[in-house]
């Protein structure tokens, strides 16, 4: 579990494909301080298994379901990537319950320069998760606990403060740009329970 709060901006050191995947390669430094084989970490909001370790960062093995249901089939050599360890229980949750399994992906219609640096980011969402999103309602998008400013026709506006801005991938994102959509579990729980449950 994690919690959408991204701890270090890392770089993709390498992507290779084949015919049952897809083997990605990270540079990062500060989420391998503690960093075991087999350990999780949230890769733009992907949970994903280390499965080698070096010093300068961490492999993983990308399974057909996850390239189709993300946005990490998309990644090149030195794309920038949200990276995120799972929390502790002596941690504080400061963003929303964020589980790595991501739900679909959205696309930025647009991006609103405000006054003083803070932005509003548009995402639109695919029909199947417009259930789960509610005014003042969390979203992880690209794995960034980010709260729902508005939400209308599957159109989610998105207020984004200076710090996000500059400690994400977001900056590095434009008009049109694929995103990585995780919905609130619990939202997720509460329709299943009513039996509307549509992803």
């Amino acid at each position: 579990m994690f919690t959408g709060i991204v701890e270090e901006l890392g770089r993709v050191g390498s992507f290779e494909t084949s015919e049952s995947g897809a083997k990605l390669r990270i540079l990062c430094h500060d989420v391998m301080s503690d960093v075991t084989i087999g350990a999780s970490i949230a890769v733009n909001g992907v949970c994903l298994t280390a499965v080698t370790l070096n010093a300068d960062g961490f492999g993983a093995d990308l399974a057909p379901e996850t390239l189709d249901r993300s946005n990490l089939g998309e990644l090149t050599v030195g794309d920038p990537v949200n990276l995120e360890r799972p929390v502790t229980l002596a941690t504080r949750l400061s963003g929303h319950i964020v589980q790595g399994h991501v739900d679909g992906t959205g696309v930025i219609e647009a991006i609103v320069d405000r006054d003083e640096d803070n932005r509003e980011v548009y995402v639109r969402v695919p029909d199947a998760l417009d259930p789960y999103l509610v005014y003042k309602g969390s979203i992880a998008i690209d794995g960034i606990s980010l709260t729902i400013a508005s939400v209308t026709d599957r159109l989610v506006k998105i207020a984004i403060i200076p710090h996000t801005w500059a400690a994400t991938n977001l900056a590095t994102r434009a008009v049109g740009s694929r995103v990585n959509v995780e919905c609130d579990v619990l939202a997720k729980h509460v329709a299943k329970l009513l039996g509307k449950l549509t992803i």
